[in-house]
């Protein structure tokens, strides 16, 4: 591993070593490779929908909890959060240019185990002009120390007609492997139905949450018409919701669907929407990831219990 910011691999992993780490590793769920971590049981998957690849329905978005730097305290907890996400079956790790330190974090982080991780490597082009575009991409890969990028997408639609073509090519050369665009606000949404309308894409990263369901009425059944994986982003409305429902009983069928907190029931809510591909809730700590993760396993809300929840939240 090279250098990064005068820290050697040595000096690396002493400063991860305030956490355990052990990384083992169609509308339709199907189901990932059991682990011992998840008791035999498997996360459920969903297929990408322009290649049937399986892809684990909860995932890690790297914003604010993985901009920090080694020496910082909450540095130490990040190998156990990767961990965690691993052990119970999730692969996708999202990251961006936009996010500070976080593609550098990751990167440092995963590169440190032999073998390397199973991540599923998502990130970003967040700048303007077709060289700045290769300059912050190629850069990308140097953080992250890997030679392909699993997806990378245009952040916030950011001159995306030039960005486009450069993404298409390095596709069709592998070094990425997908393709897509991203938004987190309604006032957006316009602009992203005309450019999934016009333009071949393998995803799109949208804000969806139980308190923020706008994406409900044309963007999701678009990318099913369309045939385009859906990542959400902001999953517990930033983090508003989560305050809101803090305190409430949980519903009496939620030890049904396995759910045991209010946080894997908001992320079940979405994962049963059927153009659902996979969500990302962020966080630098390891409990949460686990808690997280959990929404991954076992019965989906029907369609009576997504109503229930909707109401609770008027």
């Amino acid at each position: 591993m090279s250098h990064t910011d005068g820290y050697t691999r040595r000096q690396l992993l002493t400063l991860a070593a305030g956490a355990s780490v052990v990384f083992t590793f169609d509308p339709a769920f199907a189901a990932s490779p059991p682990s011992k971590e998840t008791g035999g049981k498997n996360m459920l998957t969903r297929a990408i929908p322009s290649s049937t690849e399986p892809l684990p329905v909860v995932g890690l978005g790297t914003y604010r909890g993985f901009d920090v730097a080694p020496g910082e305290p909450a540095y130490k907890d990040l190998p156990a959060v990767l961990s965690a996400l691993f052990q119970k079956g999730g692969t996708v790790v999202d990251s961006s240019p936009m996010y500070g330190r976080a593609e550098q974090t990751t990167g440092e982080l995963l590169s440190i185990h032999r073998p390397r991780s199973p991540a599923f490597l998502a990130t970003k082009v967040w700048t303007r002009g077709r060289e700045e575009g290769i300059a912050q991409m190629e850069e990308s890969f140097k953080l992250l120390q890997t030679d392909r990028i699993d997806l990378m997408q245009i952040h916030n639609l950011l001159d995306w007609k030039t960005h486009l073509p450069t993404l298409r090519k390095w596709k069709e050369e592998g070094r990425i492997r997908y393709i897509g665009i991203t938004h987190y606000t309604a006032s957006a949404y316009d602009e992203v139905e005309a450019v999934l309308k016009a333009e071949q894409l393998d995803f799109l990263q949208i804000n969806y949450a139980l308190d923020d369901r706008g994406v409900e009425k044309r963007l999701l059944p678009l990318c099913r018409e369309r045939g385009v994986a859906v990542i959400c982003n902001r999953p517990f409305g930033g983090g508003s919701l989560i305050a809101r429902l803090k305190g409430k009983p949980l519903p009496g069928w939620a030890a049904q669907v396995e759910v045991s907190s209010w946080p894997q029931l908001a992320l079940k809510f979405l994962l049963a929407h059927p153009a659902v591909t996979c969500v990302i809730p962020g966080t630098g700590n390891p409990r949460y990831m686990t808690e997280n993760a959990g929404a991954g396993f076992g019965p989906m809300l029907t369609g009576a219990q997504r109503e229930q929840l909707i109401d609770l939240v008027g």
